[in-house]
């Protein structure tokens, strides 16, 4: 596979509504996830390791955390061609930012005209995955697609929640339905699944450049790939397959982690997906080291756990802790950690997140809470415990009773 030939462009200007109030301050893609990555971080790792190394990554949405994680921690070889560039919004082809996901590339053409790649790859910066793209690369010249798109198999029930594909015996696309209110086609072959798209694609470039061109003139055009871009090389006919992604596989994957794909949109879901880490067996596996999840390196200490006597008992149990946190005689149970977390004396803290910098008191406790960066919990405070008082207060509670902390509150 000659991957010095594709171009890789990644959407991260996303401004994550839902996510909210996580995105208060940062793009979707830059939002913390599993302790010491960001979500960004996993698409990256698809391309690079998969062999990709020309990488562009599109911002627009508060994107200076987003910007300093890429400089700091993605820093490829450029004596041999290798980068991983930020592009901002800058208005290149009117004083407009970008409208759409397809409008976003249309602004930075000039990136493709310029590098001339023969395929380019258009994917999501904002979901958690794994996934060999040269697979996927592979497919699309096999059938001499002009589009290929990636997608999952969802239960029919769920087709409401997704962009829906339908596809012929040869998995080549005939219809896209963005979030149905019908029943739409199911898989061809299994009458309880249908297909949801992931919102990753591989163009032939000529298809991809001429589509864009012929878009941008539309003004009745929503500039969006699901909307506008995929249903009119559709009915010009354009040569376009779907990839199934559940037959993806990359090395020592386990069983469990094939077909493993979370649209962590909604503060639940993220929630979830979080949790889903620290489980026994989970269905992804960060500790693999033929497919390893790279992020920027902290310069912390190691995690630091303290027992004393008169039951100040350090001890995390079920949890993922990160370089630079001190338990000092707390206890925690099915919890997320980013670097430099204090743990007080005496505090309890179960099936929560708490990310960067955040020191819970003594006497606290707190359950089923995502605590923002930067946060100082004075001792005897409750967090989660009565969501009426979390609303009260001002924090952030979701229907499944997440209550979420934003950055720097003073509590």
């Amino acid at each position: 596979m000659k991957t010095d030939e594709t171009l890789v462009m990644i959407l991260a200007g996303g401004e994550g509504k839902r996510l909210f109030p996580l995105t208060r301050d940062r793009a979707k893609p830059a939002v913390p996830f599993g302790g010491r990555y960001r979500i960004i971080d996993f698409v990256l790792n698809n391309f690079v390791n998969s062999g990709y190394f020309k990488i562009k990554i599109l911002t627009q949405y508060k994107s200076d955390s987003l910007n300093k994680h890429i400089t700091r921690g993605w820093n490829l070889s450029s004596s041999i061609n290798q980068y991983v560039d930020l592009v901002p919004a800058q208005m290149r082809t009117n004083a407009s930012w970008y409208k759409g996901t397809a409008d976003a590339v249309f602004q930075n053409l000039n990136i493709i005209l310029d590098e001339a790649p023969k395929y380019v790859c258009v994917f999501g910066g904002d979901h958690v995955y794994k996934m060999d793209v040269s697979q996927m690369h592979a497919y699309h010249k096999e059938v001499n697609a002009d589009l290929t798109i990636s997608a999952i198999p969802v239960p029919l029930e769920l087709a409401s929640e997704y962009g829906i594909i339908e596809v012929d015996e040869n998995w080549r696309l005939t219809n896209f339905i963005e979030k149905p209110t019908i029943k739409p086609k199911t898989i061809p072959g299994n009458d309880k699944m249908c297909l949801a798209s992931m919102g990753n694609y591989i163009f032939t470039t000529k298809e991809l450049v001429s589509a864009l061109n012929e878009d941008a003139l539309n003004q009745n055009s929503n500039n969006d790939f699901g909307k506008d871009i995929i249903p009119q090389m559709l009915k010009e006919g354009k040569s376009i397959f779907v990839y199934d992604f559940s037959k993806n596989e990359v090395p020592e994957m386990l069983e469990s982690e094939k077909g493993y794909w979370r649209d962590v949109g909604t503060i639940d879901a993220y929630w979830s997906a979080n949790m889903d880490l620290i489980s026994h067996s989970p269905e992804l596996n960060l500790y693999s080291k033929a497919w390893p999840i790279r992020t920027y390196n902290y310069n912390d200490p190691p995690a630091k756990f303290i027992w004393e006597e008169n039951d100040r008992i350090g001890m995390a149990t079920n949890s993922l802790v990160s370089e630079g946190c001190v338990i000092s005689g707390g206890c925690l149970s099915k919890c997320i950690l980013s670097p430099q977390v204090r743990i007080n004396s005496f505090s309890n803290v179960c099936e929560s997140i708490l990310m960067e910098n955040v020191n819970v008191g003594r006497n606290c406790e707190i359950k089923k809470a995502i605590i923002d960066k930067n946060v100082d919990i004075p001792s005897y405070t409750k967090i989660g415990v009565s969501k009426e008082d979390d609303i009260k207060r001002g924090f952030y509670v979701t229907k499944n009773g997440i209550t979420v902390v934003p950055k720097g509150a003073v509590l």
